[in-house]
Formats: structure tokens, sequence, C-alpha cells
């Protein structure tokens, strides 16, 4: 098993998932697009299959350069719907807080991969986050944050805590939602003190856990999950992402899982 996360071509090709023929393709999406790949993911690539589903979600692909005329820069709208930055209000009585613009893996499907990953800043300013309590204080509509990023979930306990008591002092918040894969593609973050940060705020809190293929769920990830859901009780769903069958510059939402089955369509968040 990989010992760190593969962030970088000549890492990918060391660890042996891609070729060196590779590289040069390999350097030109990651001048555009995040690379990240953990070490508990690596372990579940099957290097000698071209079609391996893991690889699949995480290995670049030169394909994702291509822009396709139909496609999108925002896809899913975010800049419009964004009164204040780090908040998105799609919907009336809900609203996004990306509390981070990074993620432990960048999935080469993302829609989002053009605003997220180390260039674009870690864990959200203090002003940026007093500027979106405010937003959201000053909207009693609002009865449930999703907190998303980046992923939400890659917050040090200590953070973690710190956005969940702010939120705690919002009546009109009822449910505190997280978007996150933490648990599946580096689940040893998961630790008392995360799962502590999380109840802290008294609301309800769900965690969407974003996966799409059974070889994700290794006895590590299991074992992350059953911390949340049964140690400190946490409701928990499977929210599975949807990729194109080819990596495009901007991502699409109507295409086939990487596993090949099609999935629910999913709600924008």
């Amino acid at each position: 098993m990989a010992q760190r996360t593969l962030r970088d071509p000549e890492a990918l090709i060391g660890a042996g998932l891609a070729p060196e023929s590779a590289r040069a393709e390999i350097d030109a999406v990651n001048a555009r697009y995040a690379i990240a790949v953990t070490p508990e993911m690596a372990a579940q690539i099957d290097a000698s299959d071209p079609h391996d589903p893991i690889a699949a979600q995480f290995i670049p692909d030169p394909r994702e350069l291509r822009t396709l005329p139909e496609e999108l820069a925002d896809p899913i709208g975010d800049e419009a719907h964004s009164p204040v930055p780090r908040i998105v209000h799609r919907y009336p009585d809900r609203a996004l807080l990306k509390v981070v613009q990074v993620c432990p893996v960048y999935c080469r499907f993302c829609f989002r991969r053009e605003s997220v990953g180390p260039q674009h800043g870690g864990a959200l300013p203090r002003a940026e986050l007093d500027d979106a309590i405010a937003y959201l204080r000053d909207h009693p509509e609002i009865w449930e944050v999703i907190l998303t990023g980046g992923d939400p979930m890659i917050l040090s306990p200590a953070r973690m805590r710190h956005v969940m008591e702010r939120l705690a002092e919002i009546d009109h918040i009822r449910i505190i939602r997280l978007h996150t894969r933490v648990p599946v593609v580096t689940p040893a973050h998961v630790d008392e003190a995360l799962i502590a940060a999380l109840k802290s705020a008294g609301k309800a809190v769900y965690v969407a856990l974003h996966a799409n293929h059974p070889r994700e769920f290794t006895p590590n990830a299991r074992a992350a999950i059953c911390a949340i859901t049964v140690s400190e009780p946490c409701p928990m769903s499977v929210a599975p992402t949807r990729t194109t069958s080819v990596p495009s510059a901007v991502s699409s939402t109507s295409a086939s899982a990487v596993s090949g089955s099609p999935l629910p369509r999913p709600t924008f968040l």
C-alpha cells in the first residue's frame, strides 16, 4: 500500500498506477485540476485492469481536458445562487456552506473541480465564516444547512467543532447535513474527536457518504462508518455520485456510474 497520498504524475507512476508513457498527459491534467489518491484507495486499484472502477474515479485522464459545446463552466449554477462567499442558496429552505475547498481525493468527475484543490485555499477564512453565519441568521426560512466544499469532514476536529458551534447559535437551523467521502477514502481521519465535534452543535446531524463501488467499503471504511453511526449515533446514507463514461473538461450529470450501472440522479449539493 502507498504510504502517502499520491498527488502528481511522479507519485502515480512510481506506485504503478499509471505508465511512464502517460506522464505528459497527466501533467497536462494536473495543470488544471488537482490530483489526490489516498493510500486506502490506491490499494483498491487493479492496475492490470484498464477498466478498473476505482482507477476510473481517481486517476487523471486526458479526456478531462475536452470541453463539449453543450457543457457549462458552472453546470449546477453555484455562482448564480451565491449571495455571499461560501454560501449557495439554491432552494428556499436550505443552503450550502462551503467550509473548505480541498478534498482527501479528487474525483475526476467532480462538478466543482474548477473550484477545489490546494490552489483554491483551505478552510474558509474567519471573516468569510462570519459573513456566511450572518447570512444564515438573517434568513429564518433556512432550516437545513449542508456542509460541503471540498469535503467538510477533512476539517480538523477543532475546526469542525468551531463551525458546528457557530451554526448552533442560529435557532431556526434544525438540521446540519454533511456530504463526504472521508470515511471510505481516508477512514483513519474519523476518530473520537471528530465524531464528538459533529455532535457538538446539538442539532440533528446527517452524513451523506459518497461512494460508487463495493470495493470502496474496505474493513477500515466499515469501521469508520460504524464509529459514526453506532458509537455516537449519527444517521448516514450512501449517496452514489454519477460520472461520464468519458471524462470531459466540465462534468456532466447525465451519465452512468463508474461501476457501469445506472444510478439515481443526484440532488445538486
